[in-house]
């Protein structure tokens, strides 16, 4: 009987510590591989056509996801400056994005001038300050730009008023904001006048109505390059999704939201 007892003792002592290494091999098992994370900067004018891509793109390529950083070109080239951690930087500035490269923090073969736009004016929707062209201008109390220093939106602005001999004239009725966004959000609340934003914003919005696009000459040429920052924790993914700006389908989705193809 003292043996039997010792033997069941036994075979159970080993079948505990059976489960004890499986439960500590299981433990020990890395996890499966989750998902790379990529962060891309982008001014804040290609946000829905960049969103569009995004859900293509992550369709495509189940263990990717795509983090959008959207805001001012100028603020989110300080930002990479100053070692914010970022996959790519979709520009609407080529003096932005050169600032990079000369930091050595994009390499120019990793860059390419990806799509254009146009720089508009807009008014209410119920304007009834006569407004039919850019000279007429003069004529609005109120007129927002985005902040020329950080907003490549509002450096066209400023550089259109001044060959049209309007600056000067007009800096007292001016309304700085932090974005084209929100230029576009002040002339649709009626907040000013009237606004210079890019096309592609206006074309989005059903409370403003385009009076009249700014000609080339008036303004630095509106290119919106993107890049690949260096020294990337996840460059194959980051170049994957570079790629995937350039194919045909983004290159349809940039053109529905009213953006020039550059290639």
């Amino acid at each position: 009987m003292k043996k039997t007892y010792l033997m069941i003792f036994l075979m159970m002592m080993l079948v505990m510590a059976g489960a004890g290494c499986s439960s500590d091999e299981t433990e020990m098992k890395p996890q499966a591989g989750g998902k790379v994370e990529l962060t891309v900067s982008a001014a804040v004018s290609l946000q829905d056509a960049l969103n569009d891509i995004k859900k293509s793109f992550e369709k495509e390529n189940a263990n990717v996801e795509v983090h959008y950083n959207f805001g001012a070109s100028g603020a989110l080239q300080q930002q990479i400056s100053q070692g914010a951690p970022v996959d790519l930087f979709f520009s609407a500035a080529e003096d932005k994005f050169d600032k990079l490269i000369e930091e050595d923090l994009i390499e120019e073969k990793n860059g390419i001038d990806l799509v254009g736009n146009d720089l508009v004016l807009v008014v209410p929707k119920d304007s009834k300050k006569g407004i039919g062209s850019l000279e007429d201008l003069t004529k609005a109390d109120k007129i927002s730009i985005g902040t020329p220093e950080s907003v490549p939106a509002g450096q066209y602005a400023k550089q259109t008023l001044e060959n049209m001999n309007l600056f000067k004239e007009m800096e007292d009725r001016l309304v700085y904001a932090k974005d084209v966004r929100q230029v576009l959000t002040y002339v649709e609340t009626g907040n000013v006048d009237a606004g210079l934003v890019y096309k592609t914003d206006a074309l989005n919005s059903s409370k403003v109505e385009i009076i009249a696009a700014a000609q080339g000459d008036l303004h630095d040429p509106i290119i919106y390059p993107v890049g690949m920052i260096n020294n990337l924790d996840h460059s194959k993914e980051a170049k994957l999704f570079y790629d995937y700006l350039q194919t045909e389908a983004s290159m349809k989705i940039f053109e529905k939201y009213g953006f020039k193809n550059l290639k």
